[in-house]
């Protein structure tokens, strides 16, 4: 059984990450997790792993590749939430960065978390990066879903739509949570949200006063 996303969706990902990708490269050396092109070079694995797997993959090697894929993703995810961890030390200790490194950061954390995230959700409603999916346990449910248009299957961008919104309105919008994995993961990506856009304002009432 062939994996059943298209490759239109596959570049969809890949776009999202490369564009994560940069965003690791504008971090200052300070706030950087690791070596200088870890984080990136995990982000790279991805679009290989994407790229390489994506089109050949097969129903009896998905868990494999599911837990290929979480692992890469938590990863990730993890080395963007020690950044943050850098950063909010950082702005508490006073740290010799430039308020332009400071905020670039901050912005590269917040964008890396709406991406990262993104790919959660993917991988957790959607066949995803491993290509393995259960019909019987839905963990989202989208507007289309609703008005009964059982035809209508969720993409990357949908997912990735839904991490935008979390994380601008630190709440679900129009898609729902259903599942407790569901609204531990939009929680865990709003409180990170939150302590960024939080850290942000700080910084820019400090340098406005």
């Amino acid at each position: 059984m062939m994996h059943p996303i298209g490759r239109k969706e596959l570049w969809h990902a890949q776009a999202a990450i490369l564009v994560a990708i940069l965003l690791q490269l504008t971090v200052a050396d300070p706030l950087r997790f690791g070596p200088k092109y870890l984080v990136a070079v995990l982000e790279l694995l991805l679009v290989v792993g994407i790229s390489y797997t994506g089109p050949r993959r097969h129903k009896e090697s998905a868990e494999t590749h599911f837990t290929i894929s979480v692992l890469l993703i938590g990863l990730v995810s993890v080395a963007n939430a020690v950044e943050l961890a850098l950063l909010t030390r950082a702005l508490i200790n006073g740290a010799d960065l430039p308020g332009k490194s400071l905020l670039s950061g901050a912005a590269a954390i917040f964008l890396t978390n709406i991406i990262m995230f993104g790919l959660w959700y993917w991988e957790l409603g959607s066949p995803g990066l491993s290509g393995r999916h259960r019909a019987d346990r839905i963990h989202f449910l989208f507007p289309q879903r609703q008005l009964n248009e059982n035809e209508w299957h969720p993409h990357f961008t949908d997912y990735l739509y839904v991490s935008l919104t979390n994380s601008t309105a630190f709440s679900p919008t129009d898609t729902m949570p259903l599942t407790h994995v569901a609204k531990s993961l939009m929680s865990v990506q709003a409180l990170v949200s939150l302590l960024t856009v939080v850290l942000v304002t700080a910084r820019a009432v400090n340098i406005l006063g």
